[in-house]
């Protein structure tokens, strides 16, 4: 599994990226959790709100910071 963190390194960012990285260590997924920060890139989801998270190239949240029972959800 491929998740992205989507942002350029705001306190809301790094925060989604904690709840991602604590989401996954409890499900057990084997996941590769990358953070994204080239505005160009992020543009290229389609996002234009930040913090975004991407799993599995499917753009799950954007513009908030997700809560870690969501991040489970999409995750399982």
């Amino acid at each position: 599994m491929e998740i992205k963190i989507l942002g350029p390194g705001c306190a809301k960012c790094n925060k989604t990226a904690d709840i991602v990285k604590a989401a996954v260590d409890e499900s057990g997924v084997d996941a590769a959790i990358e953070k994204v920060t080239d505005m160009m890139t992020i543009a290229g989801y389609g996002v234009f709100g930040t913090p975004a998270v991407v799993v599995n190239g499917e753009v799950k949240c954007v513009g908030k910071v997700p809560s870690k029972d969501d991040v489970k959800k999409w995750i399982q």
